[in-house]
């Protein structure tokens, strides 16, 4: 075929080929994935012509949202979500994206903990003058399930300074208000802290997020889309910047 004739048989094809419609995204995110997500969602917008609305909460809240049949397109959660039968029905084959392991850190300037062993680490917890955290998480529900675990809940519970969202521990943490935050290390590797200090890892368990398009949702293509995005390169960049683990 003619050059000519070729070019603009493509040019025609071209023409005919619907224009991909953009979608409004709703997304249901852990609370302590905000760090990343509000990194990669502009990326992911840009790339893709989609706008996407993220709702970040802690594991429970995240459990009532997806079971409660309220409309989303799909879920960057922690694991811990799909383990509710109502909430995972929700969801169409969950697979893991990220995980983050614990740590302890403190204000920047003051003493690190020696953590290094479980009899060290327990040590440590029932000598601090107090500590902080998100209890309303999957997170927060591992911590103190540790603590449970050394026989130290109880002590623990009196120490304890509650947060409503992970940037809270962070702020308390830097401030003084609590010697110590107990949480994910890629949330507590922020200014105003010491580098957090892992887990003994005979204690240690990382969180695992999974990412799943919603069963329901009206943009199967674009939310599918949003979940690729999440194991894309420019993702995986940007999560080990932040501190989290791909895969």
């Amino acid at each position: 075929m003619d050059k000519s004739l070729l070019a603009a048989a493509l040019t025609l094809a071209m023409a005919l080929v619907p224009t991909a419609r953009a979608a409004d995204l709703k997304i249901l995110a852990g609370g302590s994935m905000t760090g990343p997500l509000k990194d990669l969602a502009p990326k992911f917008e840009q790339a893709s012509g989609h706008k996407i609305t993220i709702e970040f909460a802690g594991t429970p809240e995240l459990i009532k949202q997806a079971a409660s049949g309220a409309p989303f397109d799909a879920g960057f959660v922690p694991i811990e979500v799909m383990r509710s039968a109502e909430a995972r029905a929700k969801f169409v084959e969950p697979a893991p994206i990220a995980r983050v392991g614990y740590g302890v850190a403190v204000k920047a300037g003051a003493p690190k903990p020696d953590i290094s062993t479980a009899e060290k680490f327990k040590d440590a917890m029932l000598k601090a003058q107090s500590f902080t955290l998100y209890p309303e998480s999957a997170s927060g529900a591992f911590v103190m399930k540790t603590f449970e675990k050394l026989g130290i809940v109880d002590a623990m519970k009196a120490k304890l300074t509650p947060q409503p969202n992970p940037a809270g521990i962070v702020t308390a943490v830097a401030t003084g208000e609590a010697q110590y935050g107990v949480f994910l290390t890629h949330v507590l590797s922020a200014p105003g802290l010491e580098p957090p200090v892992p887990f003994p890892a005979e204690l240690n368990n990382d969180l695992v997020f999974v990412g799943a398009v919603a069963a329901s949702t009206a943009n199967p293509g674009a939310a599918r889309a949003f979940i690729d995005f999440l194991k894309s390169p420019e993702a995986i960049a940007v999560f080990k910047a932040k501190g989290v683990t791909p895969g």
